[in-house]
């Protein structure tokens, strides 16, 4: 408002009184336009929890536009827009596309398109085959392959065996993402990875889909343990996703008998990088004990989980681990 002040008012003159008389107007204006008005104000923002009370009173802004995530068949519509003029070729299903790419946004599905064209072009080839598709979305959702990152012949065991048992036990799970890929070739930080692929997009979760969820997360460091008798640091990741996830089921989300429906989990944001400052604690040390308790509980329940599929199924586990 103070940009456009100077700038009318240099336009104007050049006053002190035209340029305060024109911030007045603007913030008169923002209190309800008249009829006779042609300014119109909009704002935009991706984190709406932090503004200022003051802009939200109501005749400030008029209408709220929420812009949720494109589901299936919008991710389809806007892939459809960034191939067109694209060379394309006949094997290639937006329709598949749209399903294997959950959370993407038109941002990240515009990356993808230009990714298989690059890839395309590397490969003088002529068309964007499905191929360069389905490679384009490993390359945005982990990152290029890093095939000069040689692993020695018992870290690739290693990997090996790890994310198979991730594998295992995500297709043994009723509640549990269809695995789409395993690979050990190396992408971004990841030494190998399980691509998941979700029948469908859910807007809720039930306990036993997040408790399906955690055994899958713990698929890996259980097959560690049950091959080569201790695990690595390559669970590190998991473990902290699961952690975060199991102590989210109790505070949050009230999925825990012993704690019952309340939500204990409170903390101040950091405004500008939207990560936790501390957690204001508005509860007695023996609910804290509790909490932990719980917590520790569901994660040896979903190791436990873990650990008795890959049992069931260590002649698989050794198959798949050997093939990759």
């Amino acid at each position: 408002i103070d940009a456009v002040g100077r700038h009318r008012g240099a336009g104007m003159g050049g006053g002190n009184d035209e340029r305060e008389q024109t911030l007045n107007q603007i913030l008169v204006e923002m209190d309800g336009f008249d009829s006779d008005t042609n300014i119109v104000i909009v704002a935009a923002t991706n984190r709406p929890d932090i503004l200022d009370p003051a802009l939200l009173r109501p005749r400030r802004f008029d209408r709220k536009v929420v812009v949720y995530r494109p589901d299936k068949r919008g991710r389809e519509e806007i892939l459809l827009v960034h191939t067109r003029g694209k060379p394309i070729g006949p094997d290639v299903d937006l329709s598949v596309i749209a399903a294997q790419t959950p959370g993407m946004v038109g941002a990240d599905l515009e990356n993808l398109v230009n990714e298989s064209a690059i890839l395309a072009a590397r490969r003088n080839k002529r068309t964007i085959g499905m191929d360069e598709m389905v490679e384009s979305i490993e390359r945005v959702m982990a990152g290029p392959a890093r095939r000069s990152r040689v692993l020695s012949e018992e870290d690739r065991k290693v990997v090996a065996y790890h994310e198979s048992g991730h594998a295992i036990v995500m297709e043994r799970l009723q509640h549990a993402d269809m695995v789409g890929k395993i690979t050990i070739v190396s992408r971004g930080q990841a030494l190998g990875y399980v691509m998941p692929l979700p029948e469908e997009e859910r807007s809720l979760k039930s306990r036993a889909e997040y408790e399906d969820e955690l055994a899958g997360l713990l698929g890996g460091r259980a097959a560690e343990e049950i091959i080569f008798d201790e695990p690595s640091t390559g669970a590190a990741n998991d473990l902290e996703r699961v952690t975060r996830l199991a102590k989210a089921m109790v505070t949050r989300f009230g999925m825990s008998d012993i704690i019952g429906p309340m939500q204990l989990q409170q903390g101040d944001s950091n405004p500008f990088m939207g990560m936790e400052f501390g957690e204001q604690r508005a509860y007695s040390e023996d609910v804290a004990r509790t909490i932990d308790q719980e917590v520790r509980r569901i994660v040896e329940h979903a190791y436990a989980r873990s650990k008795q599929i890959l049992v069931d199924n260590r002649d698989k586990l050794n198959i798949i681990a050997e093939t990759l």
